[in-house]
């Protein structure tokens, strides 16, 4: 089932009203990343002020989801000797059948898998798994609070979409909608028809006469192949496969990389439940017996048996594929999960400045880790600065209804006018003090797009700026040359950059936005600095910036920089990552000696992480005291970056390019899939520089990345997308305009046409000027219709799935011709494990795939 977001507030709503002293806790369990971490704050902060007490799982992978479904979901269900309750996953399941996953599948002895036990789902991450979405509710028995005719009359759950009427409690998948769910008409379609179609069985050989239809459905799908994930059971698999015509049918669910099975049967003899006429499908109810009418004419002959089961076989391909495709385009992400549970905070009338500095690091968080609607992969984001573009036209939405709740919830003080002169914000020079002592406000700042500027130098801030690297080829001496240049035409002395910048002249910092203005673009540096904007209206690409009084001034990037950092390298050590000492973690080098092939103890660690990450997202004394870690971990991003580079470690293979970090000082720290996912888009952005510096289009080239865990003995994979990172949405307005244009144009045309011809026959003309101008203009109508034509399907094409990531299901189609040991365990589907010694086969063999849409 799925919540629309016009009811989003309705499923808590709920909770706070029914829930008393006997109720269970509420379940939450949280994806090891700062949007979940960052939307876990609002929900729990919500859930505190209503009295409602919860308990917070942090989850690593599908392995540690599967664990806790069996020790503490399923426990919870009504058949097992609990009370039911409610389970919300954020970040977690949306792209698998959690029913599956969590071991509340229906069965022969019990069809209620889910026991009273409501599971919320709010996930970012595409395709959504179409079994929670459209199925997962409970059987009709758990809907009989109402009548039968009443339930016909006001129903509570239509098509999988939730109604106004609705009351949690049954039991069932919820997943929340951010707006995608209704624009799935035909994957709906070919869903509901899947389960209404009588079980059949496809062995390929019926083909109905057109033998060229079945063959294409056949290839890419005959039965769609029943996939599954390496790191769970093949009894999970296998189960239910071989004795599908002993067992009743019965609903069953898919996984995002499976076939949807077909489901029960329905209701009434099925060869007279379906008819055909003129080629169109209509469902209908029992048929009229024939000889029920004595002066009716003979009914007409019935089909054969083997006429309906090749008819049903061309539906059932037909809607397998519509599935298929959906689930092929690749992994994309929607809008973030911290700024849906802000909407819900915001409906219930609960919203405040800690729940939006919330939902704007989260937001922010994302471009951290190149998430954009086409899938983790580089970004082509705008010139106009800072974050603009990043995200489309919905990212740049979202960015502006959080710039206006930064206004209404922290209007500007007409009586401070005088201090922010002084301090120079109103000309453009970015916070970094607070109003007065007291002051815990966000604010709008041109942020510039470098590191850390408030807690570093200048120059090590632009030196380990991703955008700044890749464009100046900071890997490389010419390209360090290059930045010292630039510092010198904006008047800047190396001794003067490298002191801490809150220590820096303050008429130089005054300045420097002007200055930055005025000479980047000598250096392809246009979008560095967000351009200047009236007070309150058109700071597109502005960052956000909070004050803790005089304690800090940090900004969103900076916040999610750091909590990232925590996640993925540890705060426990903090001081030996920052001397550069090799056992800088020592819990690490403990635990080499010890067999970890399924990662236990590994995630283990990343869990002790996250609690870390949470307590400093509510205390800023821990975010200051973690600075160490993120700086430490950018700089080795920077380190092994240029290597990289500088070494040509980097080869080109025929779908993308790769390249393994095995060795050096910083090899332990890419073990952790963030890292290493940061560290492949630095370098795929200075690949596409290069590219584009080579007039090579400068769009990106798909990056596999490795990292060695020795200690384990595989291989971290993960693969990121081309320049895929921001869809033009400006030039498709463009070329929407052209077209409406040359349709105005061709109308035009069109009337004078006819205008001429009139004439012409008034006027007796010959009737060989008349066809000769006709054929020319004839000639010119084609070729705007080919133009059109060509730009519907570019247009539809990049809607569908141009330039997302594939690796996903590159990666389980590999892991399915192969041998190669890979263990698929991230929530992250381009992230994967491969064993040491099956790395070179897994790269020849991915080699071949398409790897983006």
């Amino acid at each position: 089932m799925y919540l629309p977001r016009d009811l989003i507030s309705h499923l808590y709503t709920h909770l706070t009203r029914s829930h008393h002293a006997q109720s269970p806790p509420v379940l939450v369990l949280v994806a090891l990343e700062p949007d979940a971490l960052c939307a876990c704050r609002i929900f729990t902060s919500l859930l505190k002020r209503d009295y409602i007490p919860h308990n917070i799982v942090p989850v690593s992978g599908y392995g540690d989801l599967a664990r806790i479904g069996e020790t503490q979901v399923q426990p919870m269900r009504t058949q097992n000797g609990g009370t039911g309750g409610t389970v919300v996953c954020l970040g977690v399941g949306g792209m698998v059948d959690l029913g599956a996953v969590l071991g509340m599948e229906t069965t022969e002895e019990d069809d209620d898998g889910t026991g009273g036990v409501d599971i919320w789902v709010i996930d970012a991450r595409r395709p959504w798994n179409l079994g929670n979405v459209f199925s997962g509710q409970p059987p009709r028995s758990a809907l009989g609070e109402l009548s039968g005719n009443a339930r016909q009359r006001v129903p509570d759950v239509e098509h999988g979409k939730i109604q106004r009427y609705y009351r949690p409690g049954k039991g069932g998948i919820i997943v929340y909608d951010d707006g995608d769910i209704e624009e799935l008409s035909a994957e709906k379609e070919a869903y509901f028809q899947l389960e209404r179609l009588p079980p059949i069985e496809d062995d390929g050989q019926d083909s109905d006469g057109s033998e060229t239809e079945s063959e294409n459905n056949d290839s890419g799908l005959g039965l769609l192949p029943n996939k599954k994930r390496k790191s769970w059971s093949d009894a999970e698999h296998d189960n239910g496969s071989d004795d599908e015509d002993d067992r009743p049918p019965r609903r069953r669910r898919s996984n995002s990389e499976t076939s949807i099975p077909v489901a029960p049967r329905p209701r009434g003899n099925p060869s007279t439940s379906t008819e055909t006429t003129n080629g169109k499908d209509h469902r209908n109810s029992q048929s009229p017996l024939p000889g029920s009418d004595p002066g009716s004419p003979p009914s007409p002959k019935q089909p054969s048996t083997r006429r309906n089961r090749r008819r049903l076989l061309r539906l059932k391909r037909r809607y397998e594929t519509t599935l298929h495709t959906y689930y092929s385009l690749g992994a994309t992400y929607s809008e973030p999960i911290s700024s849906l549970l802000y909407s819900l905070a915001s409906d219930i009338g609960r919203e405040d400045n800690n729940f939006l500095w919330h939902a704007i690091v989260g937001v922010s968080s994302l471009e951290l880790y190149g998430r954009s609607m086409t899938g983790v992969g580089i970004s082509n984001t705008l010139d106009a600065g800072g974050s603009a573009g990043w995200g489309g036209e919905r990212g740049e939405l979202i960015r502006q209804v959080l710039r206006d709740e930064v206004r209404r919830l922290n209007p500007s003080d007409p009586v401070d006018n005088k201090g922010e002169l002084a301090r120079g914000e109103s000309s453009g020079v970015i916070p970094i003090t607070a109003r007065s002592p007291t002051d815990t406000s966000i604010r709008l700042s041109p942020e510039p797009r470098f590191l850390l500027i408030r807690h570093w130098s200048l120059y090590d801030s632009m030196l380990h700026s991703p955008y700044l690297a890749s464009r100046l080829h900071l890997w490389s001496d010419t390209g360090r040359k290059r930045l010292h240049k630039l510092l010198a035409k904006m008047g800047v002395s190396l001794t003067q950059c490298k002191q801490s910048y809150t220590h820096m002249d303050m008429d130089l910092k005054r300045g420097l936005r002007q200055r930055l203005l005025k000479y980047a673009p000598v250096y392809g540096l246009s979008g560095l600095v967000p351009p200047s904007a009236g007070a309150g209206q058109g700071r597109e690409g502005w960052g956000f910036v909070r004050s803790w009084g005089w304690k800090a001034c940090l900004s969103a990037m900076d916040v999610g920089v750091i909590v990232g950092a925590i996640l993925e390298v540890g705060k426990a050590n903090v001081h030996m990552a920052a001397s550069g000492t090799n056992g800088w973690d020592g819990r690490r080098n403990e635990k080499k000696e010890l067999v970890d092939e399924d990662g236990k103890f590994e995630g283990e660690e990343y869990v002790e992480r996250f609690w870390l990450a949470y307590d400093a997202l509510e205390s800023v004394e821990s975010l200051k005291a973690s600075l160490p870690t993120a700086q430490h971990l950018h700089r080795a991003i920077l380190r092994t970056g240029s290597a990289l580079l500088a070494k040509r470690q980097i080869r080109h293979l025929r779908a993308f390019r790769m390249a393994i970090v095995k060795e050096g000082p910083d090899v332990l720290l890419f073990t952790h899939p963030g890292a290493l996912t940061k560290l492949a888009l630095w370098v795929g952005e200075a690949i596409a520089e290069q590219e584009k510096e080579t007039a090579k289009g400068g769009k990106g080239t798909p990056l596999v990345l490795a990292g060695l865990n020795e200690a384990r003995g595989v291989y971290v994979v993960v693969g990121t997308g081309g320049g895929g990172g921001v869809i033009d949405w400006d030039g498709r307005r463009e070329k929407q305009e052209r077209r409406a244009q040359k349709a105005k144009a061709k109308e035009a045309k069109a009337a004078e046409k006819e205008r001429k011809r009139a004439e012409k026959e008034v006027k007796a003309a010959e009737p060989s000027d008349g066809n000769g101008e006709q054929e020319v203009e004839s000639e010119g109508d084609e070729e705007d219709d080919t133009e059109d034509e060509d730009d519907e399907e570019d247009e539809k094409a990049q809607e569908r799935g141009y330039g997302k990531n594939r690796f996903g299901n590159a990666f389980q189609e590999v892991v399915d011709e192969t041998n190669a040991r890979v263990r698929i365990d991230s929530f992250e589907h381009c992230v994967v494990e491969v064993k040491k010694e099956d790395l070179s086969g897994f790269l020849e063999s991915l080699s071949i795939k398409a790897v983006v849409g």
